[in-house]
Protein backbone atom coordinates (compact mmCIF):
# COMPACT_ATOMS: atom_id res chain seq x y z
CA UNK A 1 0.00 0.00 0.00
CA UNK A 2 1.52 3.39 -0.49
CA UNK A 3 1.83 5.81 2.34
CA UNK A 4 -1.54 7.59 2.60
CA UNK A 5 -1.62 11.68 3.14
CA UNK A 6 -4.43 13.78 3.94
CA UNK A 7 -3.64 17.09 2.85
CA UNK A 8 -5.13 19.65 5.11
CA UNK A 9 -4.26 21.07 8.84
CA UNK A 10 -7.73 20.04 10.20
CA UNK A 11 -7.61 18.47 13.28
CA UNK A 12 -11.97 17.43 12.24
CA UNK A 13 -10.61 15.52 9.12
CA UNK A 14 -7.31 14.14 10.59
CA UNK A 15 -9.91 12.92 13.92
CA UNK A 16 -12.35 11.14 10.35
CA UNK A 17 -9.48 9.59 8.91
CA UNK A 18 -8.31 7.84 11.90
CA UNK A 19 -11.75 5.72 12.15
CA UNK A 20 -10.69 4.04 9.15
CA UNK A 21 -7.95 2.80 11.11
CA UNK A 22 -5.07 3.07 8.51
CA UNK A 23 -1.57 4.96 8.89
CA UNK A 24 -1.21 8.04 7.39
CA UNK A 25 0.37 11.60 7.13
CA UNK A 26 -0.66 15.11 6.98
CA UNK A 27 0.37 18.01 5.51
CA UNK A 28 -1.06 21.75 5.24
CA UNK A 29 -1.32 22.75 1.49
CA UNK A 30 -0.96 26.20 0.50
CA UNK A 31 -3.90 26.51 -2.00
CA UNK A 32 -5.96 29.98 -2.37
CA UNK A 33 -9.50 29.15 -1.95
CA UNK A 34 -11.14 32.48 -3.56
CA UNK A 35 -13.53 31.31 -5.92
CA UNK A 36 -13.32 31.71 -9.47
CA UNK A 37 -15.87 34.07 -11.47
CA UNK A 38 -19.07 32.68 -12.38
CA UNK A 39 -17.94 29.29 -10.59
CA UNK A 40 -20.45 26.75 -9.07
CA UNK A 41 -20.72 25.93 -5.62
CA UNK A 42 -19.88 21.87 -6.67
CA UNK A 43 -17.02 23.34 -9.04
CA UNK A 44 -15.16 25.44 -6.28
CA UNK A 45 -15.68 22.18 -3.79
CA UNK A 46 -14.41 20.19 -6.45
CA UNK A 47 -10.93 21.92 -7.28
CA UNK A 48 -10.29 22.99 -3.83
CA UNK A 49 -10.11 19.18 -2.89
CA UNK A 50 -8.36 18.33 -6.05
CA UNK A 51 -5.64 21.65 -5.65
CA UNK A 52 -5.14 20.37 -2.36
CA UNK A 53 -3.92 17.10 -3.22
CA UNK A 54 -2.01 18.34 -6.34
CA UNK A 55 -0.24 21.04 -3.56
CA UNK A 56 1.56 18.14 -2.19
CA UNK A 57 2.41 15.84 -5.38
CA UNK A 58 5.91 17.11 -5.19
CA UNK A 59 6.88 16.62 -1.86
CA UNK A 60 5.22 13.32 -1.35
CA UNK A 61 5.58 11.50 -4.95
CA UNK A 62 5.00 7.83 -4.16
CA UNK A 63 1.59 8.54 -2.38
CA UNK A 64 -1.76 8.42 -2.31
CA UNK A 65 -2.95 12.04 -1.44
CA UNK A 66 -6.54 12.79 -0.41
CA UNK A 67 -7.71 16.36 -0.65
CA UNK A 68 -10.64 17.62 0.85
CA UNK A 69 -12.72 21.70 0.67
CA UNK A 70 -16.09 22.06 1.98
CA UNK A 71 -18.46 25.11 0.67
CA UNK A 72 -21.47 25.78 2.22
CA UNK A 73 -24.72 26.86 0.05
CA UNK A 74 -27.90 28.83 1.16
CA UNK A 75 -30.08 29.65 -1.24
CA UNK A 76 -27.57 30.78 -4.32
CA UNK A 77 -24.41 32.14 -1.66
CA UNK A 78 -21.83 30.75 -0.85
CA UNK A 79 -20.95 30.80 2.55
CA UNK A 80 -17.30 31.27 3.81
CA UNK A 81 -15.19 30.90 6.69
CA UNK A 82 -17.05 33.66 9.12
CA UNK A 83 -13.29 34.39 10.94
CA UNK A 84 -15.30 36.46 13.70
CA UNK A 85 -18.34 36.85 16.01
CA UNK A 86 -20.29 39.31 13.72
CA UNK A 87 -20.08 37.42 10.24
CA UNK A 88 -21.05 33.95 11.92
CA UNK A 89 -24.24 35.60 13.65
CA UNK A 90 -24.90 37.14 10.07
CA UNK A 91 -24.66 33.55 8.63
CA UNK A 92 -26.97 32.16 11.63
CA UNK A 93 -29.74 34.98 11.14
CA UNK A 94 -29.87 33.85 7.68
CA UNK A 95 -30.26 30.32 7.85
CA UNK A 96 -32.36 30.33 10.63
CA UNK A 97 -35.18 28.49 9.60
CA UNK A 98 -33.83 27.98 6.53
CA UNK A 99 -31.59 25.20 4.72
CA UNK A 100 -27.68 24.76 4.18
CA UNK A 101 -26.13 22.74 1.92
CA UNK A 102 -22.74 21.76 2.54
CA UNK A 103 -20.76 20.15 -0.89
CA UNK A 104 -17.81 18.39 0.73
CA UNK A 105 -15.03 17.96 -2.24
CA UNK A 106 -13.10 14.92 -1.50
CA UNK A 107 -9.70 14.05 -4.35
CA UNK A 108 -7.69 11.52 -3.84
CA UNK A 109 -4.53 11.13 -5.89
CA UNK A 110 -1.79 8.55 -6.43
CA UNK A 111 1.06 11.20 -6.79
CA UNK A 112 3.49 8.68 -9.18
CA UNK A 113 0.75 8.60 -11.60
CA UNK A 114 -0.82 11.67 -11.53
CA UNK A 115 -4.31 9.54 -11.54
CA UNK A 116 -6.85 11.65 -9.72
CA UNK A 117 -10.44 10.87 -8.39
CA UNK A 118 -12.84 13.44 -7.57
CA UNK A 119 -16.26 14.22 -6.30
CA UNK A 120 -18.48 16.34 -4.55
CA UNK A 121 -20.65 14.78 -1.92
CA UNK A 122 -23.93 16.91 -0.56
CA UNK A 123 -24.99 17.02 3.04
CA UNK A 124 -28.03 19.62 3.54
CA UNK A 125 -28.48 20.77 7.16
CA UNK A 126 -32.46 22.25 7.97
CA UNK A 127 -31.87 24.59 10.55
CA UNK A 128 -34.28 25.41 13.34
CA UNK A 129 -35.82 28.83 13.82
CA UNK A 130 -33.59 30.36 15.85
CA UNK A 131 -33.84 33.61 18.08
CA UNK A 132 -30.80 36.21 18.41
CA UNK A 133 -30.18 35.14 21.58
CA UNK A 134 -30.29 31.38 21.15
CA UNK A 135 -27.10 32.41 18.50
CA UNK A 136 -25.05 34.23 20.11
CA UNK A 137 -25.24 32.04 23.13
CA UNK A 138 -24.07 29.44 21.09
CA UNK A 139 -21.05 31.12 19.53
CA UNK A 140 -20.40 32.08 22.87
CA UNK A 141 -19.95 28.82 23.54
CA UNK A 142 -18.54 27.18 20.80
CA UNK A 143 -16.71 29.80 18.88
CA UNK A 144 -16.75 28.31 15.07
CA UNK A 145 -15.11 30.99 13.15
CA UNK A 146 -13.18 28.43 11.15
CA UNK A 147 -15.74 26.39 9.82
CA UNK A 148 -18.24 27.21 6.84
CA UNK A 149 -21.61 27.75 7.88
CA UNK A 150 -20.78 28.99 11.16
CA UNK A 151 -20.86 25.95 13.31
CA UNK A 152 -19.46 22.46 14.45
CA UNK A 153 -21.89 19.63 13.40
CA UNK A 154 -19.53 17.49 15.84
CA UNK A 155 -20.37 19.99 18.69
CA UNK A 156 -23.21 21.76 19.37
CA UNK A 157 -24.19 22.66 16.03
CA UNK A 158 -26.10 20.34 16.17
CA UNK A 159 -28.63 22.32 18.82
CA UNK A 160 -29.07 24.48 16.16
CA UNK A 161 -31.21 21.58 13.44
CA UNK A 162 -34.41 20.65 12.62
CA UNK A 163 -33.12 18.45 10.59
CA UNK A 164 -30.62 16.90 8.41
CA UNK A 165 -30.19 15.02 4.92
CA UNK A 166 -27.66 13.32 2.84
CA UNK A 167 -25.65 9.99 2.05
CA UNK A 168 -22.83 10.46 4.43
CA UNK A 169 -22.66 12.10 7.46
CA UNK A 170 -18.72 12.29 7.73
CA UNK A 171 -19.34 14.91 4.67
CA UNK A 172 -20.64 17.36 6.85
CA UNK A 173 -17.68 17.30 9.10
CA UNK A 174 -15.85 17.91 6.07
CA UNK A 175 -14.38 14.08 4.95
CA UNK A 176 -16.89 11.72 3.38
CA UNK A 177 -15.64 8.46 4.95
CA UNK A 178 -18.21 6.53 2.78
CA UNK A 179 -16.99 7.90 -0.32
CA UNK A 180 -13.28 7.97 0.26
CA UNK A 181 -13.54 4.37 1.25
CA UNK A 182 -14.87 3.64 -2.70
CA UNK A 183 -11.95 5.64 -3.57
CA UNK A 184 -9.28 3.40 -1.91
CA UNK A 185 -10.97 0.66 -2.80
CA UNK A 186 -10.24 1.32 -6.82
CA UNK A 187 -6.90 1.93 -5.64
CA UNK A 188 -6.28 -1.24 -4.38
CA UNK A 189 -6.88 -0.39 -0.52
CA UNK A 190 -9.64 -2.73 1.23
CA UNK A 191 -11.15 -1.47 4.63
CA UNK A 192 -11.78 -3.31 6.53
Amino acid sequence: MPPLVLASSSPYRRELLTRLRIPFAWAAPAVDETPHPEESATALARRLAESKARALRQQYPTHLIIGSDQVAVLGEQILGKPHDFDRARQQLLAASGSSVTFLTGLALLDSASGRCQVDAVPFTVHFRALSEEQIDRYLRAEQPYDCAGSFKAEGLGVSLFRATEGEDGTSLIGLPLIRLVQMLDREGIAIP
